[in-house]
């Protein structure tokens, strides 16, 4: 006779999974059955509550379209993403540290020239985004891609707004011989994630905000080079300490300077006032 008993039942599953052929597969169902089992009887789940459980991943489920990716941001919520995100990217000190990807992500954007603006709706205030991309010994790195991503002043991406054009607020650079970048964005603002669903009702009933300080997304890459997906936060942002995604960190916190020249505003197409940013961006060789 089978013994399902409360005490066998998790050697019964694991001892299911003795053959599997894929061992690195096997490895992670292990470990994961045994600390859901060990969780399971720690916290002495009841009935209820497990049903509540599959109900709240079901919503979520139904929250995803192409648009829209609930369970990432129930990852990026319970801290799951940054914790991936640091075992898989532990660079040298040098290197420019990584964040999280985030949902809203498009491939497509365009390719623009040195200088050019990501802002088709001439909405929010400009912001200079300029410095160089560099090896960890300081050697330049030409011809590097930075695919960068940022929010609307109404704290929207333009995938959640109608309102906003087709792929606003995204394009890709490149670096020039001696390493330098140079684009045109709107300065970043604090915004909400969605909250309209089973994530932000977790949230809530655990007495936490859903906000992110404003900020501005890049991925960098260049050929032979690891690439880093990263942000630039803003310095002096209230949220900046209670990231609602925990994807802050000092090293990506810089300074937004303004600027009320119109002679300078005039070389970048802009008007004043106008923000200003330097960055050196830092790759770790393959």
């Amino acid at each position: 006779m089978s013994n399902n008993s409360e005490e066998q039942i998790t050697q019964n599953v694991l001892d299911t999974m003795a053959q599997a052929p894929n061992p690195r597969l096997k490895e992670v169902m292990t470990s994961l059955i045994s600390h859901l089992h060990t969780f399971m009887r720690e916290v002495e789940l009841t009935q209820e509550e497990w049903a509540q459980g599959i109900q709240f991943l079901t919503r979520t489920g139904h929250m995803c379209d192409d648009k829209r990716q609930e369970f990432i941001l129930l990852s990026d919520i319970t801290g799951v993403t940054m914790l991936v995100d640091g075992i898989n990217h532990r660079l040298p000190d040098r290197a420019t540290e990584s964040t999280i990807f985030g949902p809203f992500y498009r491939e497509g954007a365009q390719e623009l020239p040195m200088g050019a603006t990501i802002s088709k709706d001439g909405r929010g205030e400009p912001v200079v985004v300029m410095g160089r991309v560099l090896s960890t010994d300081g050697t330049p790195i030409p011809n590097a891609l930075l695919d960068v991503w940022e929010t609307d002043e109404n704290g929207l991406y333009e995938q959640q707004d109608p309102e906003q054009p087709d792929m606003n607020l995204r394009g890709k650079f490149r670096s020039d011989r001696e390493g330098r970048y140079c684009f045109v964005g709107i300065k970043p603002v604090s915004y909400s994630i969605p909250d309209d669903g089973p994530v932000g009702q977790l949230l809530r009933v655990l007495g936490r905000h859903p906000f992110r300080p404003a900020h501005i997304h890049l991925l960098i890459s260049a050929d032979g080079f690891v690439p880093v997906t990263t942000h630039l936060f803003v310095k002096g942002d209230a949220y900046l300490d209670s990231d609602a995604v925990f994807g802050t960190k000092d090293s990506l916190v810089v300074d937004f300077i303004r600027h009320d020249s119109a002679e300078e505003a005039t070389r970048y197409h802009i008007p004043v006032p106008y923000y200003k940013v330097e960055y050196d961006f830092i790759l770790k060789a393959r």
